[in-house]
């Protein structure tokens, strides 16, 4: 999940979402008066813990970890945006200091500006998600702003040896979000600008689709805690987020933080010829999940989710049943998590709802050190 405020131009349609909800027999969704866990669970393993919020996490093959730090963190001390970790602890600026020194620079093509999502991708390079100056809520992002790009890293070298540019796919609102691949495919998530982002890696070509779509667009409330997240002054709100890729690569889950979560072919994705309307009859509800800070799916097609409400993570199965995987006080705001190569589960818990921008008196109430956790669960990663 990122940060987002709602802007002015668009139109919420939440009268419509909560009967879909009703229909499906979920009742209104994500009660506030909903208790979280208050427990504690020994299977929750403390991996890494910073005074810095570490909002992603992703791990090689060879047991590497690399962690990004949010603009919107706060925490006690300064340091990267994107870096390894060593056993100790210790954050390393990731690929090198100059990439994570934007605020002297000032080098849109050879620096991190706000960083939003890390992973390994299929080739075994580092994709990182930077947003660029992009303005997270009211006013449009500045025309004369870095854009927002993405940046591959060899892991074997330390080289980057490759920046797109997502300029072409960005409107005044943009706000990129995560990454997903797919053969020479990649999907992105637009949480500012509901709607996804289709990238042809052979051609450049960039296409935005499922523009202010239902499944794109958030219209609901969201909760933390058993609260309702309020940005400044205002419901908060955060369109298209989480996303994940079916093992098989057929099918694309996607979601706006606030849930419910869609589900709709790669195929119908990446056909350009496909029209909007075409499109969007091939889009179907998969499951009303709550309020979602992250998601990961394992090789058997489960997907994890976490519900920043109760402070618990879900697994949901390929034919939508749901169950609890783990509930646990210290979830607070379960964010991009990941699924290692020995089938651990790393859980960031980034305490998003108590930085000072969701918070109705604008101090952060952050809880210091915040950690990443993980769990010993033998799953089976996507290959």
């Amino acid at each position: 999940m990122r940060l987002f405020r709602p802007t002015g131009h668009l139109r919420p349609r939440l009268p419509a979402l909560l009967g879909l909800a009703l229909c499906l027999g979920g009742g209104l969704p994500q009660a506030g008066a909903a208790t979280p866990t208050r427990t504690e669970s020994p299977a929750l393993k403390v991996a890494y813990t910073s005074r810095r919020v570490m909002n992603a996490v992703t791990v090689s093959d060879d047991g590497r970890v690399f962690v990004s730090f949010p603009y919107w963190g706060g925490g006690d001390t300064p340091g990267p945006t994107v870096a390894e970790l060593a056993p100790d602890g210790t954050a390393r600026p990731y690929p090198d200091a100059k990439w994570n020194d934007w605020a002297t620079s000032h080098d849109n093509d050879h620096a991190f500006v706000r960083v939003n999502a890390i992973r390994i991708g299929p080739d075994g390079k580092l994709w990182v998600v930077d947003s660029g100056e992009a303005n997270v809520g009211g006013a449009p992002n500045p025309p004369t702003g870095a854009k927002a790009k993405l940046v591959v890293i060899d892991i074997a070298t330390g080289q980057v040896t490759r920046t797109i540019s997502l300029a072409g796919a960005s409107t005044p609102h943009t706000y990129i979000d995560d990454l997903r691949f797919h053969g020479s495919t990649l999907f992105l998530t637009d949480a500012g600008d509901p709607g996804l982002v289709v990238v042809d890696m052979n051609t450049g070509r960039q296409r935005r689709v499922l523009e202010h779509a239902r499944s794109t667009t958030d219209e609901r409330p969201m909760y933390a805690e058993g609260q309702l997240l309020i940005s400044n002054g205002r419901p908060a709100r955060v369109h298209a987020d989480q996303l994940e890729v079916s093992p098989d690569g057929t099918k694309l889950y996607f979601q706006p933080s606030s849930g419910p979560m869609w589900v709709v072919p790669t195929a119908a994705l990446e056909d350009a010829g496909l029209s909007p309307a075409a499109l969007e009859k091939q889009v179907r509800l998969f499951h009303d999940t709550p309020t979602t800070g992250g998601t990961a799916i394992d090789g058997d097609g489960n997907l994890y989710v976490s519900d920043t409400n109760l402070l618990r993570i879900l697994r949901i199965t390929p034919g939508g049943q749901v169950s609890t995987l783990v509930a646990d006080r210290r979830l607070v705001w379960a964010d991009a998590m990941w699924i290692a190569h020995d089938g651990a589960l790393w859980i960031p818990a980034v305490q998003l709802n108590r930085t000072a921008t969701f918070e109705r008196d604008g101090r952060s109430h952050l809880n210091l050190p915040v950690a990443i956790y993980r769990m010993d669960l033998h799953l089976r990663p996507v290959r």
